[in-house]
C-alpha cells in the first residue's frame, strides 16, 4: 500500500552501520529523513552519501535525524564507507540500514518493479516528531538528489507547523510567506501585528514569523 502524507510512518527494527535501529524509538522527539539508494559501490549513491554527511550539521540544527538504506548487507556497507570517505572528503556519519531482507524497502514501497525489481529507487520520507509522514519524494536511479532542496523543504515544514502560513514558490529561509486562507483579515491583524500586504483576498504576504 502506498504511504501517503499524514500517515503514521511504519515502524521497524533493522540492522545498520551504527547498530540495530528501532525507527520510532530512534527518532524520539526529532524530525527524521529516511532515504534509500539503489546499491553500494555505485557512483551516484557515493556522491549522495558524501553530500548528506557534509550537511550533517545543517540537519542537526533543524533537529533532524537522517537514516540511509539499501538492500546490501552490513559488511558491504562498512567496506563502502571507506570509499565514501576517500572520494567525498567526508566520512559517513549517519546510520545506513542494511536492508538485506528488504523488510523496510517493502514496508515503504521503495522497490518499483518496473524500474528495477531488486534495487530500491531513490525514495525520501520526511517524518515529523508526531511520526507522521510530511513529505515523500521519488527519484530514478540515474538522478542524484538535491539535498539543499530537502533542507529548504524541511525549513518550510517546520515553519508552517508552528505558524498559520504557507511558503510560496522558490521560497527560502527569511523570505516573505503567505497567510493561509483559513485565517480572516481580522485574525491576521492579531497574529501578525507588523502588518501584511493583501494582493488578492486569497493572497496575503507577510514577513516570515518567528
Amino acid at each position: 500500500m502506498t504511504i501517503q502524507l499524514g500517515d503514521i510512518a511504519p515502524d521497524f527494527t533493522q540492522d545498520s552501520t551504527e547498530g540495530p535501529i528501532s525507527f520510532h524509538k530512534y527518532l524520539g522527539d526529532s524530525w527524521g529523513v529516511l532515504f534509500s539508494h539503489p546499491a553500494d559501490f555505485t557512483p551516484v549513491c557515493t556522491t549522495e552519501l558524501g553530500a548528506v554527511s557534509r550537511l550533517k550539521g545543517e540537519f542537526q540544527k533543524r533537529n533532524v535525524k537522517v537514516i540511509g538504506l539499501s538492500v546490501d548487507g552490513l559488511e558491504s556497507h562498512k567496506k563502502w564507507a571507506g570509499d565514501i570517505a576517500e572520494t567525498q572528503g567526508c566520512a559517513l556519519n549517519f546510520p545506513l540500514l542494511a536492508d538485506h531482507d528488504k523488510k523496510v524497502s517493502n514496508l515503504y514501497g521503495m522497490i518499483h518493479p518496473k524500474a528495477n525489481d531488486t534495487m530500491t529507487v531513490r525514495s525520501v520520507f520526511v517524518v515529523g516528531p508526531d511520526k507522521k509522514v510530511k513529505l515523500t519524494l521519488t527519484y530514478p536511479a540515474s538522478t542524484g538528489r538535491n539535498f539543499d532542496e530537502l533542507l529548504r523543504v524541511i525549513d518550510s515544514l517546520q515553519l508552517t507547523a508552528k505558524h498559520k502560513v504557507a511558503t510560496p514558490a522558490n521560497w527560502e529561509q527569511g523570505q516573505d510567506c503567505i497567510i493561509v486562507p483559513s485565517v480572516s483579515n481580522e485574525d491576521a491583524k492579531k497574529m501578525f501585528p507588523g502588518g501584511f500586504k493583501e494582493i488578492k483576498p486569497y493572497l496575503r504576504m507577510v514577513k516570515q514569523p518567528g
